[in-house]
């Protein structure tokens, strides 16, 4: 199982701290004790490894289709008013990704990244209608070859504590590739241009580099 870099320390520091704990425990502590801790450690080790996971999910590139840039259930489709970059009205499709998805982040569309900002803010749970706007966020935007802007948001939620996002703008976007990465559990919001083609409905269980979420082709 191929582990993101973004679990290497995490992984590690873990790693030696459950070491270090059932060493002590294990001079210190009943037999019984001890074991029941070392299991407990086991399976508490194997969920944060299995966390950090990034399974490989090549795709070939498609100027007409936006894939889905995360794991987890479509919470929202919905017409809105996008505030922050485009200032007109979108169709935002958001994707809830509890602490059991795959948490790495993924280009939904190739072309040129036209906009990255970073926002503090609080830590509504995921799925609050305010989190979009009030949650601690990072912002990108990506002009597609045809002249199509895509926009994505991270956003943190009630657990997640830490976003990374790692482009600027001006990079290349390469669909599929790792733009990012949200630790322990969130929501990413897609604004798309009111004419696309909506491919997933509320309640669909969504796959980074699979689940197509949208196309601009006209049927």
């Amino acid at each position: 199982m191929k582990i993101h870099p973004e679990g290497y320390v995490i992984i590690l520091v873990a790693f030696l701290l459950l070491a270090t704990v059932n060493a002590l425990l294990r001079w210190l502590s009943p037999h019984w004790l001890h074991c029941t801790i070392a299991g407990a450690s086991i399976v508490f080790f194997c969920m944060i490894v299995w966390f950090f996971r990034n399974p490989n999910r090549p795709l070939t590139p498609d100027v007409n289709k936006v894939f889905a840039p995360a794991d987890g259930e479509v919470v929202a489709i919905e017409e809105v008013e996008e505030p922050e970059y485009f200032k007109d009205k979108r169709i935002q499709v958001s994707i809830f990704m509890s602490p059991l998805n795959v948490h790495v982040n993924r280009y939904p569309v190739s072309g040129i990244v036209t906009y990255v900002k970073y926002h503090p803010g609080k830590y509504l749970v995921a799925w609050h209608p305010k989190s979009s706007l009030l949650n601690e966020r990072s912002t990108v935007a990506v002009r597609t070859e045809s002249g199509q802007e895509v926009l994505f948001r991270q956003i943190a939620g009630a657990v997640a504590r830490r976003i990374v996002t790692y482009p600027k703008a001006g990079d290349t976007a390469l669909q599929g590739a790792d733009f990012g990465f949200i630790k322990f559990g969130s929501r990413v919001d897609v604004f798309l241009p009111l004419d696309a083609h909506i491919r997933v409905k509320i309640g669909d269980k969504a796959r980074g580099n699979e689940t197509v979420l949208a196309d601009f082709k006209s049927d």
